[in-house]
């Protein structure tokens, strides 16, 4: 018990910039951080729901949807961002493996990653807009349930980054253990939003198709390129995710 819930807190110091402390971590509260990835992401999306409250009323919905990106940016230290460039680089400029390891290695952004990082922080932007008043309660389901399907790719595809070379070689090695315990987590924190009145069945429905759809296309897409995943693959699944999510949440 004692090992989980330290994992928590390492979970909180291997996604955000939040001064969580707690080191050192042990080698298996490293893999079970991933379990509370989807709460970190609850907890990221409750801050930016609570700059979109305080900007929005008097600055208007765009202002507000910038700063909830440049909010993330800084608490994330554009984690997960980085990954989405690094895959789009590797997958759009690749044809063999070896070159898509090669360019995952490679610190330099290209054309593909920064047009993915353009589309991507654009598309977020529009969605929180196009949501307006539903989008602090957004924000807090797509950020927790956004870091579930990359769980689930862990445990379901091989992580093929070498260890000498992989900074997040214990984190990326979840396991179906680990997967379900964030599914049971994410449950219960959209089970809370649901008791609330914050969003609604057909949200949660909206939003289990998003994730389903974006992870199934993403292992295909992994596999069929690299025969499993990486870190950077799992950071750009969670970016896909949240834009998908937001975009499901909007329509429901």
């Amino acid at each position: 018990m004692i090992t989980f819930v330290r994992a928590g807190r390492a979970a909180l110091t291997f996604l955000t910039r939040l001064p969580a402390g707690g080191f050192p971590y042990r080698d298996e509260e490293w893999q079970w951080s991933s379990a509370w990835f989807p709460v970190v992401g609850a907890l990221l999306g409750a801050i930016y729901a609570g700059v979109w409250l305080g900007v929005e009323p008097g600055l208007g919905a765009a202002v507000a949807a910038v700063l909830v990106l440049v909010a993330c940016l800084l608490l994330t230290g554009a984690f997960h961002e980085d990954g989405l460039a690094d895959t789009a680089d590797a997958l759009g400029g690749a044809y063999t493996r070896e070159r898509v390891l090669e360019i995952l290695k490679d610190s330099r952004i290209g054309a593909f990653g920064a047009a993915a990082l353009v589309v991507a922080l654009m598309l977020r932007a529009a969605l929180l807009v196009r949501l307006g008043a539903a989008a602090p309660v957004a924000l807090v389901a797509c950020e927790c349930a956004s870091r579930l399907p990359p769980i689930w790719l862990m445990a379901a595809l091989p992580y093929v980054t070498a260890d000498a070379s992989a900074k997040s070689r214990l984190v990326a090695r979840a396991r179906p253990a680990q997967a379900i315990a964030a599914t049971v987590l994410t449950g219960l924190v959209l089970t809370a939003g649901l008791a609330w009145g914050a969003w609604t069945g057909a949200h949660l429905v909206a939003l289990a198709t998003a994730g389903v759809t974006v992870a199934l296309l993403a292992a295909w897409r992994f596999h069929a390129r690299l025969g499993g995943v990486t870190g950077d693959f799992l950071g750009a699944a969670q970016q896909v995710c949240v834009c998908a999510m937001l975009a499901a949440f909007a329509i429901a």
